[in-house]
């Protein structure tokens, strides 16, 4: 861009002046109040000349450690700025860096003298509270004229984009039926077959050498290798409801957002411990399918206008057909119709509804309701207002403990033992 050239405040007072002391000199016939009124008036005009090209000799550049942060968490933002000229100095710098409005204020710096061929380094921190994409900079650089007369503004470069992904936090390990968890679970299902019986294949290119089998290979005359162990895979299927009539509040403590943050904790889980993860929305499946993608996508995701959570719902019965060995429903407020369809969504394996209790629900007990009949049906109802609560409540949920519940599932946290 282009740079601005504009009087401060002091300059235009003392244009001002000048032509006021100009004018009553020539009006009383005063040739001393006339020269004090061109020497007011050339003074802003002499300052301009010598701060001309200086904008143009400051370069900078521009850093972010690291650019994929978890919400809640700070970033180094480092800028250079350097005067690119081997011979003249920059008298008088100011810098604003541009932000978004959530990340904070922009904040502001006075460098004073910049040498020729010299840097300075300014380093800030921002903490973004909410998910999303946010453009850092452009930086503004304003130079002043050693009198404070004349100012030069001049933006440099572009944004750089700092990605927040949404909070995370911690769930204990997966219990399983047969009281094995995590690593210890027996997972081959297919070859049975040992060191001591390979059923080796010929050698395909971009396998791995150390898979080479001798003993067959000298057999057969030809390059043989291993067989890759067959497991069986375990699915895990998850429905995030993202519809903006579904959720209230704003910011960092929305239901919207803890609703993000448990489904970003709950897909990691899965995909950290070896599950093919199913993730569907009210607008259909999404195909990330790394923790990574899954991080990215949500840091995205922005509220649907969908009035219905039914494609979401039809997903998890389509996932239940092909052998899920969990099912979890992040929920905002639910319709009586939605709330009737999500618990038809049958099958043996362990489902578990949570439930945003500060969702948009239309009234107090609306969501006592939900919990109850899709407790009625076999789904496990976890109650969240943050995201910090569900580490408790799914580990209360998922023990094998929870595995021998009567069939109408656990029962939910508000309800009386009976």
């Amino acid at each position: 861009m282009r740079p601005q050239r504009t009087l401060t405040a002091r300059g235009g007072l003392m244009m001002f002046f000048g032509l006021v002391a100009l004018v009553c000199g020539f009006a009383i016939g005063q040739r001393e109040i006339v020269g004090a009124g061109l020497l007011l008036l050339l003074v802003p005009a002499i300052a301009a000349l010598t701060i001309l090209g200086a904008a143009d000799r400051v370069s900078h550049s521009r850093d972010l450690r690291p650019q994929r942060i978890p919400a809640g968490t700070d970033t180094q933002v480092l800028i250079r700025i350097t005067n690119t000229s081997p011979t003249w100095p920059v008298g008088w710098i100011r810098l604003e860096d541009t932000l978004p409005v959530r990340l904070g204020h922009e904040p502001r710096y006075t460098m004073g003298y910049l040498g020729p061929g010299s840097a300075h380094d300014i380093v800030y921190l921002v903490r973004p509270a909410v998910r999303g994409r946010y453009p850092v900079g452009p930086l503004r650089v304003s130079v002043l004229d050693s009198l404070g007369c004349v100012r030069v503004t001049r933006t440099l470069g572009t944004p750089t984009p700092l990605l927040v992904t949404p909070r995370l936090v911690p769930l204990p390990e997966l219990g399983r039926a047969d009281g094995s968890q995590g690593e210890d679970a027996p997972r081959r299902s297919v070859t049975g077959t040992g060191e001591s019986d390979p059923i080796p294949r010929a050698y395909r290119h971009g396998d791995d050498l150390r898979r080479v089998h001798w003993r067959s290979t000298a057999k057969h005359g030809e390059l043989m290798v291993r067989r890759d162990e067959q497991y069986r895979r375990e699915y895990g299927t998850l429905l995030l409801d993202t519809r903006v009539g579904a959720h209230s509040g704003e910011g960092p403590h929305s239901s919207l957002e803890t609703a993000v943050s448990v489904a970003a904790s709950v897909a990691l889980h899965l995909l950290e411990h070896g599950h093919e993860l199913r993730f569907h929305t009210e607008r259909g499946r999404l195909a990330n399918d790394t923790p990574s993608g899954v991080l990215d996508g949500l840091a995205v995701m922005e509220p649907s206008e969908a009035p219905g959570l039914m494609a979401g719902i039809n997903g998890l019965e389509g996932a239940h057909g092909t052998s899920s060995d969990l099912v979890v429903a992040v929920l905002g407020a639910l319709t009586p119709q939605d709330a009737a369809a999500l618990a038809r969504v049958g099958g043996s394996v362990p489902r578990v509804a949570v439930l945003c209790s500060h969702a948009a629900w239309p009234d107090a007990q609306a969501s006592h309701r939900v919990g109850d009949l899709l407790s009625a049906n076999g789904w496990r109802v976890l109650p969240v207002t943050d995201p910090t609560e569900l580490p408790a409540l799914w580990h209360r949920a998922l023990t094998p403990a929870g595995d021998h519940a009567t069939s109408a599932g656990i029962r939910a946290p508000w309800e009386s033992p009976r």
